[in-house]
């Protein structure tokens, strides 16, 4: 069934761009078009992607953890002299 009738994109695309790590609709808007001209299919592709785990999100949430020092503690900022 086309999920974007513009573009003639459909579920099975969304859902393989979604496999291959698009998270969001301007993700799959990058990937496909889907939801750039008319508009009136990102709340189905929102619909579709729901809030699931996103492989991409969680590597950034890593990312954006301190560092930890061996103990696993937080290391210390060094002091300003």
């Amino acid at each position: 069934m086309y999920v974007c009738s513009c573009f003639g994109i459909t579920e099975q695309q969304v859902k393989d761009h979604a496999a291959a790590g698009a998270c969001t609709p301007r993700q799959i808007a990058s990937a496909s078009k889907a939801g750039t001209d008319c508009g009136g299919c990102v709340r189905t592709i929102q619909a579709m992607l729901g809030r699931g785990g996103c492989p991409r999100r969680e590597l950034l949430d890593r990312k954006q953890t301190p560092a930890t020092g061996a103990e696993g503690l937080p290391e210390a900022l060094p002091e300003a002299a």
